[in-house]
């Protein structure tokens, strides 16, 4: 299977880990974010934290969009559709994020709510054309690798006159949330981790490019390096970053370059703007309010916007207070750190977002990691 084996290949693997032994300061403690979960998922399933040299850490940052979906955004759709007979379709993960008082979309769903998993945009059309008589809304999320199918449904929805359908718009971007982790003064107060360089993402570099991300090596001083998700690919971007350091560097390097390059793709990007705008401000969850992080739907297009039809107010919900999710969405915190980790929250008891995805953090720990942690306990014992 092209390029896949070949970025699974052990022998290769332990020749990198063995550069890196090599090549790092043992002098210098290295912390590298690697800001998504596909990328925090590939270093708990194929073990790559243990082929890494002790003073190198990884931080998980905020990984994947359903781990920073806040509650107060889950409660909307739940509103929608126990409260105003609405059918309301979402991605399969979304279903199961926790929500206020003990609800989550599937438990909402249990109770009589018209909540259907899709899966993709043009699913929630095909529903809507169907039902001409129903409300049809479709729960969007995604960085921006999924943005530009949701432009796509909404621009296909208008050209056809599509009366009975709306988008309820939660797409976050990518490049913000890594500003607000380095400078914002919310986040420090929260508490955060030194960062000494970024893994990042491949999915969204192949819709944004790498260009974006220049303005934290320029602005931050901190280095980029883009990378896909198979294990030979971070542990590589692992490399070039420990180089970067060691060298006084501070660029934007891309590993992925077989589908990433500077520019990204330029039609999706002109369809998102055609159908969408920036918010002044969005919350993230476990980042709190974060600056022009979001879009919503321009006004050309506000007929197939969710909050304007059914006047929707969004409020913020705390989250429960024993999930440590918000802490291990900024990388203060570990899955092990949390004192509910794989005994009251599970993958199939989730009580905080980390916990839903497989690309969360502790549902990526919870599933490989936490085994490594039992053998290690009985070593030292």
């Amino acid at each position: 299977m092209k390029y896949i084996d070949e970025f699974r290949d052990g022998d290769i693997a332990r020749k990198i880990a063995e550069r890196l032994a090599e090549e790092v300061d043992p002098d210098k403690n290295y912390s590298f974010m690697e800001f998504c979960g596909g990328h925090t998922h590939a270093i708990s399933r194929y073990g790559v934290a243990e082929l890494l040299p002790p003073n190198v850490r990884m931080v998980h940052g905020p990984g994947c969009p359903v781990c920073v979906l806040p509650i107060g955004r889950i409660d909307l759709a739940i509103q929608l559709a126990l409260e105003r007979n609405v059918i309301v379709c979402t991605y399969g993960d979304t279903m199961r994020v926790p929500a206020s008082n003990g609800l989550s979309l599937v438990k909402a769903k249990a109770r009589g709510g018209d909540i259907r998993m899709v899966y993709s945009g043009s699913d929630a059309l095909t529903i809507a054309r169907q039902n001409p008589e129903r409300e049809v809304v479709f729960f969007a999320i995604g960085f921006e690798t999924t943005t530009p199918p949701t432009a796509l449904i909404i621009r296909d929805a208008q050209r056809e006159g599509l009366a009975n359908f709306t988008v309820l718009c939660c797409h976050v971007l990518t490049p913000s949330a890594i500003t607000h982790i380095l400078e914002s003064p919310e986040v420090r107060q929260y508490g955060t981790v030194p960062i000494d360089g970024f893994i990042g993402p491949a999915h969204v570099s192949i819709v944004i490019g790498s260009g974006p991300y220049e303005h934290f090596s320029e602005e931050y001083r901190k280095p980029v390096v883009i990378a896909g998700f198979e294990p030979l690919d971070v542990m590589q971007a692992v490399l070039m970053l420990v180089r970067q350091v060691n060298e006084g560097r501070c660029e934007v390097e891309n590993e992925f370059s077989r589908a990433v390059d500077r520019d990204g793709n330029l039609s999706a990007q002109a369809l998102v703007s055609e159908v969408f705008e920036l918010r002044t401000s969005f919350e993230w969850r476990g980042l709190g309010e974060v600056p022009y992080s979001a879009l919503k739907i321009r006004p050309a297009f506000a007929q197939f916007d969710a909050e304007r039809r059914f006047e929707l107010a969004y409020r913020p919900v705390a989250d429960n207070k024993a999930c440590e999710c918000g802490a291990i969405l900024r990388g203060v915190k570990k899955p092990t750190d949390c004192k509910i980790f794989g005994t009251v929250c599970t993958p199939e008891n989730p009580v905080g977002s980390c916990m839903v995805s497989s690309e969360g953090a502790c549902a990526a720990h919870y599933s490989y990691g936490r085994f490594r942690d039992i053998a290690i306990v009985a070593e030292a014992s």
